[in-house]
């Protein structure tokens, strides 16, 4: 590192004091604003303020407040105090480097400059996605670079009329989702691509759902104008029904025609993208060391540990000490997407990086810092937190925080998931729970869908804090374990009233469940056998957990619970069987029922005292 370097690095502002122990508290007055970091003295107050403590003391007592030059005041004391003698008054958290995921950055307005949009593509599987980021990335390339089409990495940058958009690849509304998961917010704004020939389709309303959910614009690529029976209105009228209103119907989406193959419009939507990005006046300051996320990562076998970082704030530069995740190391190495050696990247830049010493998970935060010592202690700590959180609580939801925050007098947006075994009953239970709102609680529909729970329901409702409810349809194995795992609750219904009364319940701080279900197990039918007399038995595989004969079951069809009952007989090898443990084969006949088909689901449960 030259000089020049070095010099450029005492000008960039770090992003945290590791100096400055977060015990210990700071006071001052700074332009008329008094600003502290803890609670502080009667006599250290008058100090700060330049006001004889006597005084201080004085007008506590004639608010009915006995202190002593010793006492520790709180914080209402101290606004009280403040705005008696003509100061306003701002706590300010000391956040802990090790936790910089929580550093909020109170940059100056003056050092802050224009950054480029960071835009993620979305949309329904073969709607022209994987075609529109072909036409963008390959539009507007300079002659040298015409060689270098092919991705290093998974974002890119685009010029147009001298503004730069970055865009982000992701496979998928799962990806986009994860990384919110882990907090990391890193898009602006989102392109949802649909065809005019197919209209809005499942996967298009996953996308809606997702981008709402990271509360982002949306711009509407409709795509494929130029195929025969392409109709660009009726997927305006069509999104409407998923409240994306566009400008021409009174609503604040903009819509861009465009043909991905034959690359029409493709400027128009660039230009589009730029005008949502100016009115949402994106900035940065890259005056100081760089903050940003991971995109992706992977094990080189050539140069080792490689991930792509997208910088949201500062400037990273070649030779910078960084932490990210969990891991720290050194810039060696920094390339565009062309593979083209950069020596620095500012706001919004991704970048491709070597020099780091695991390979980190994307969404990891990672923050840089001028010395190599300060990194590698910083995330050490951050192991050691992770570590002992692994097994901690989530951000996820549940209806039981729910009732501790009503009986506190709490307000709560409560977000919810609603799955049914139909589209009416979907919106009949989305329509009955959107009544529900009051003073305390706010109740938000982030989705409500027929079919079955899945493992996308799930992580939407991980990122987006909501509990999911089901009706009349039941999560998978996989979908289980996965809640468990996000530490998201799914809970289950039959009858609309009983799941409005839970919530209802939960809303007034009533909330007292005594029961609650287990599953004990669950079986894929994969053979048929009819039988005179007895009728349809199920030859079945246990895949997960176990089948009680004596415990009550229900048949899912698609995630769709089509019958409960009992079993008239559980068999293994021709013997009666207590139970059926999961990778073993059972005959099994359900009494008073035989409408059964192959891939059919018989899940087994009982019903326990919850205890306090």
């Amino acid at each position: 590192m030259g000089k020049k370097d070095r010099n450029d690095n005492k000008q960039r502002e770090t992003n945290v004091s590791t100096k400055v122990k977060a015990d210990k508290v700071q006071a001052k007055v700074n332009g008329g604003v008094f600003v502290y970091t803890g609670a502080i003295s009667t006599n250290e107050l008058a100090k700060s303020l330049n006001v004889p403590v006597s005084d201080i003391i004085k007008f506590l007592f004639l608010q009915g407040k006995m202190v002593t030059i010793n006492t520790v005041l709180d914080d209402e004391l101290i606004g009280l105090v403040c705005l008696e003698f003509g100061y306003d008054f701002q706590k300010k958290v000391i956040v802990a480097a090790e936790n910089f995921e929580d550093l909020e950055i109170d940059d100056d307005p003056s050092k802050l400059k224009p950054r480029p949009a960071v835009v993620t593509i979305m949309g329904h599987v073969d709607h022209g996605k994987t075609t529109l980021i072909d036409a963008i990335r390959n539009s507007h390339l300079v002659d040298d670079e015409v060689g270098g089409i092919s991705q290093e990495i998974g974002a890119y940058q685009k010029e147009i009329n001298g503004q730069k958009i970055t865009f982000i690849d992701t496979p998928g509304h799962e990806a986009f989702t994860q990384m919110r998961a882990r907090g990391a917010g890193v898009t602006d704004i989102v392109v949802l691509v649909v065809a005019a020939d197919d209209g809005v389709m499942p996967q298009t309303i996953e996308a809606i759902d997702h981008a709402k959910a990271a509360g982002v614009p949306i711009v509407v690529a409709i795509n494929k104008i130029d195929k025969p029976g392409a109709d660009p209105e009726k997927v305006k009228t069509e999104l409407m029904a998923h409240d994306v209103i566009t400008e021409e119907y009174g609503g604040d989406a903009i819509a861009v025609e465009i043909s991905a193959k034959k690359k029409t419009n493709i400027d128009g939507l660039l230009e589009t993208i730029l005008l949502v990005s100016e009115m949402r006046e994106l900035k940065a300051n890259p005056d100081r060391y760089a903050l940003g996320t991971v995109l992706e990562a992977k094990l080189d076998k050539n140069e080792g540990p490689k991930a792509t970082l997208l910088v949201q704030n500062g400037t990273l530069k070649e030779g910078d000490f960084l932490v990210v995740g969990t891991s720290y190391g050194k810039a060696r190495r920094m390339t565009n997407e062309f593979r083209k050696v950069l020596q620095e990247a500012s706001p919004s830049t991704p970048v491709s990086v070597i020099g780091i010493t695991e390979v980190p998970q994307a969404g990891d935060r990672f923050m840089a810092f001028a010395q190599e010592a300060e990194a590698r202690e910083i995330a050490l700590k951050r192991k050691r937190i992770k570590e002992a959180k692994e097994r901690g609580t989530t951000s996820a939801a549940s209806l039981d925080d729910l009732y501790n925050l009503a009986k506190e007098g709490e307000i709560k947006n409560l977000n919810i998931i609603v799955k049914a075994d139909s589209t009416g009953s979907a919106e009949a239970v989305k329509s009955s729970l959107e009544k529900l709102t009051n003073d305390q609680v706010k109740i938000n529909i982030v989705r409500a869908t027929s079919g079955g729970i899945t493992e996308s329901d799930v992580l939407l409702a991980s990122a987006s804090h909501a509990i999911i409810y089901g009706f009349n349809v039941r999560p998978d194995a996989r979908t289980r374990a996965k809640a468990e795992e996000e530490k998201v609750e799914i809970r289950l219904h039959r009858i609309i009233y009983a799941l409005i009364e839970e919530i209802e319940a939960a809303m007034k701080g009533m909330l007292a469940p005594t029961y609650e279900e287990n599953v004990t197990g669950q079986a894929e039918i994969r053979r048929l056998f009819k039988v005179s007399k007895l009728g349809t038995i199920a030859g079945c595989m246990v895949t997960d957990g176990t089948i009680k004969a004596t415990n009550p079951i229900r048949l899912i069809r698609d995630g769709i619970v089509v019958y409960e009952g009992k079993l008239a007989s559980l068999q293994r090898e021709k013997d009666a069987a207590k139970e059926v443990k999961a990778g073993f084969e059972c005959g099994m006949l359900i009494d008073g029922f035989n409408d059964i088909k192959e891939n059919d689901i018989i899940e087994g449960y009982e019903v326990v005292e919850k205890r306090a």
